[in-house]
């Protein structure tokens, strides 16, 4: 199988820890290895060579293709495969879409013990297919709702159509240990790679890999393809990297896998976000679910909830010209504005799919009127991008029920829901247009949270219309035309309400709140306060656990013993890095698939230029680059990243390139640098390794302290690293006394043939 081949490693063992996200140590692992001198080379070739068995040290010249090229092939299946995983695990097991992150963290462990493992010349596992099926029969086995009882964090989801009983969070580990057991025989078979092929040369085809995976995930979202074909592609590369002896049982065991992803698939469209199930509804119609949460219905206008006509009810003798609807979705909201006499409506829908489907099923028809245009596109973006004024602007229900991207805690809505967001639609109103929100808010804080910020944006006080039944759902409504108008304080009607049938529970005009408004620093309108939710500190709590048995188990004792805390430092630190670029691109570009699939694809084409460059010129005085890198650092603290949303998109995205993507690139130099005087190759992977996954796991003080103050811990990480640094150089601990150092002073023995 695929970890027949697997083999000791010296140097490269953080390669594909962090895929295309953590793209620095790709680079810096690379450089580390190219630029040893040639006789240094040379008897680390030796040396390596001489402790693999003499099956396992021919095993890649057995397999039909050069080092090179398996190199790519596995670069590009691993990251691959870790797309998938981030994509259809949580589509499968609910409100893992919220989790996505773990995921990515699950990757990130599983990569880097496959790495280390191959340290141990015995070191019995499954092969990648075995575990490809344990994985699949796991998600098809726990495919339903996770019950989470928070009420720190709300987690939408409507509707249940499996007849299964709620899991426990007994799974969020048990799929974590699943994902991070299937990366290790896949990045086990690099390590013995990376010690046959020069490493510069290794690195290159390495990033081209990732690359490509990067692309060909892009062109399947893009055209919307089925599960089937992730899965056929990743069976493709797994044979292509299997010995012929293994190929019969390892093709039964992708087929079994595949053959459960397409069982599962049945009846879906699969959206760049979602898996979308359809349901016909009564009288005509659709129910449609995302990711098996109920999500939205095409079903005729008159059979909507109340809370879509309460706008044309309160203002019966106002004609809207020019309406804006925000999260559109299949058409419902469109479909009342227009039965209520609005004249031209922009529908703005972020999901194409979701778009395409109201367009074509919706039994009202909605997107086929001529007074409709629509706008695929993030709803924030466009409201800052607009020239136009609107008369009404809706935020149509946008829960989204998943997250912006792996590495970060947003939802797609949450820049749509934060006081900045409110602005900007205050701005794009006419003079006597009016702001309205409605979706089932569930809780009363929630409902009192957004009506504050609405009152605070609009200086005046809002109307809230809120209904009893099931889901609690209300209306908020602001604008010029409410001071015409005669309304009650907020008051709660006496009557209570039957079933989950939808009344009036309370009406009347809310004051402001003094729950933290959501900023665009800080987007999560789903907590109450400014707090870190206890179920993500369960789950922290479980990977962290899990990690450190699988690096106790795997990593040799005497390894662990150095712990190298330089290592770790930047390891944390550009892990948080990355995390500022992603939201500083979803808020000034919008939170869509392409824009995420585009920073990824920019990281790592930094990362292949600083090898590039490394291999072209030394850096001498290194000092140089650390400063120019905390100069950087201290210009992203110094401007905010909502002043960056400029009104020219070309002018905004030069400037936000600069001040995100410098900082990356001179970390990677940095990176480099420091690996290439490491004494001790196989602790600093580990100590780097555990660096990263602190920094991915810090991403949750961003609850406390917002995105834009996670800087300072990136300062403070880069800070303890210098420091570090500077103190091995004294201590010689890094150059002197080190393995390459002695076998570079020592007579090269003759090359293994």
């Amino acid at each position: 199988m695929l970890n027949d081949a697997a083999g000791p490693l010296e140097g490269n063992l953080l390669t594909c820890v962090a895929g295309f996200v953590c793209g620095h140590c790709r680079f810096a692992f690379g450089v580390a290895g190219g630029r040893a001198p040639n006789d240094l080379a040379r008897h680390c070739d030796f040396f390596l060579r001489a402790t693999l068995p003499p099956a396992r040290r021919n095993a890649h010249r057995n397999q039909g293709m050069s080092a090179r090229t398996r190199i790519f092939l596995l670069s590009f299946t691993l990251l691959f495969f870790e797309l998938l995983c981030i994509r259809w695990i949580p589509a499968y097991v609910r409100y893992l879409s919220y989790f996505t992150n773990f995921i990515l963290l699950a990757s990130f462990l599983g990569i880097g013990l496959g790495i280390l493992s191959a340290r141990r010349p015995q070191f019995r596992f499954p092969s990648f297919p075995i575990l490809l099926v344990a994985l699949t029969i796991v998600v098809a086995r726990n495919r339903f709702e996770l019950h989470i009882a928070s009420t720190d964090v709300l987690y939408f989801g409507l509707r249940t159509t499996d007849l299964v009983p709620a899991e426990s969070f007994v799974l969020l580990p048990l799929i974590f240990t699943f994902v991070t057991v299937a990366f290790i025989p896949l990045a086990r078979s690099l390590g013995t790679l990376f010690i046959w092929t020069p490493p510069l040369t290794a690195y290159t085809f390495d990033i081209l890999g990732s690359l490509a995976g990067t692309a060909a995930f892009f062109f399947l979202s893009y055209f919307a393809l089925t599960p089937i074909w992730w899965f056929a592609i990743l069976g493709g590369l797994v044979l292509l990297l299997t010995a012929r002896a293994n190929m019969p049982w390892s093709a039964l065991l992708l087929c079994a896998s595949a053959g459960i992803a397409l069982f599962l698939q049945r009846g879906t469209y699969w959206s760049p976000y979602y898996k979308i199930t359809l349901t016909p509804a009564q009288p005509s119609g659709y129910l449609l679910d995302v990711n098996s949460i109920g999500h939205q219905s095409m079903v005729p206008w008159q059979t909507k909830e109340p809370f879509y006509r309460r706008v044309y009810e309160l203002l019966p003798n106002t004609v809207f010209e020019n309406a804006l609807i925000l999260g559109a979705g299949t058409g419902s909201d469109t479909a009342t504005a227009l039965a209520h006499g609005v004249k031209r409506i922009t529908a703005v829908e972020i999901d194409p799919l979701i778009l395409r489907l109201g367009a074509q099923l919706h039994p009202d028809q909605p997107y086929s009127d001529p007074r409709v245009r629509l706008v695929n596109d993030d709803g924030r973006v466009f409201l800052k991008n607009t020239r136009e004024k609107f008369d009404l602007i809706i935020f149509a229900l946008p829960d989204s029920l998943t997250l912006t991207s792996s590495m970060a805690n947003l939802r797609l809505e949450s820049f749509l829901f934060t006081r900045d967001s409110l602005g900007n639609a205050r701005d794009a109103l006419t003079p006597d247009g009016v702001l309205v929100l409605y979706n089932y808010y569930r809780e009363p804080w929630l409902i009192e949270k957004l009506a504050g910020m609405v009152s605070r944006t609009f200086g005046r006080e809002s109307f809230v219309s809120t209904y009893g039944g099931w889901g609690r759902g209300a209306v908020i409504i602001n604008g010029a035309p409410l001071a015409n108008l005669t309304l009650p304080t907020y008051h709660e009607n006496s009557s209570p309400n039957a079933g989950n049938e939808l009344r009036v529970a309370g009406e009347g005009l809310v004051q402001d709140s003094n729950r933290p408004p959501a900023t665009d620093d800080w987007p999560f309108v789903y907590l109450q306060q400014k707090s870190f939710a206890g179920i993500y500190v369960k789950g922290l709590l479980a990977i962290t656990v899990i990690s450190l048995i699988g690096i106790f188990t795997i990593a040799p004792r005497s390894t662990l013993q150095q712990f190298d805390g330089h290592m770790f430092f930047l390891g944390a630190a550009f892990a948080l890095l990355e995390v500022k670029a992603l939201t500083t691109f979803a808020l000034l570009f919008g939170s869509t698939w392409i824009v995420n699939s585009l920073v990824f694809f920019a990281i790592l084409l930094s990362v292949l230029l600083a090898v590039l460059l490394n291999a072209r010129f030394q850096f001498k005085r290194i000092w140089i680059v650390y400063v120019l890198l905390f100069a950087m650092l201290a210009v992203n603290l110094a401007v905010r990243p909502e002043t960056l949303i400029l009104g020219n998109i070309y002018a905004r995205y030069f400037v936000a390139s600069i001040l995100i993507f410098a900082p990356v690139f001179l970390a990677n130099v940095v990176f480099s640098n420091s690996f290439r005087d490491t004494a001790r190759a196989d602790i600093s992977f580990a100590s780097n390794l555990l660096g990263i996954m602190t920094g991915g796991m810090l991403e949750y003080f961003s609850m406390l302290i917002g995105y834009h103050m996670l800087l300072w811990f990136v300062i403070a990480f880069y800070a303890l690293a210098t420091v570090l640094r500077l103190s091995s150089f004294k201590s010689g601990a890094r150059v002197a006394g080190s393995l390459p150092n002695k076998l570079a002073s020592a007579k090269a023995p003759p090359r293994a043939r």
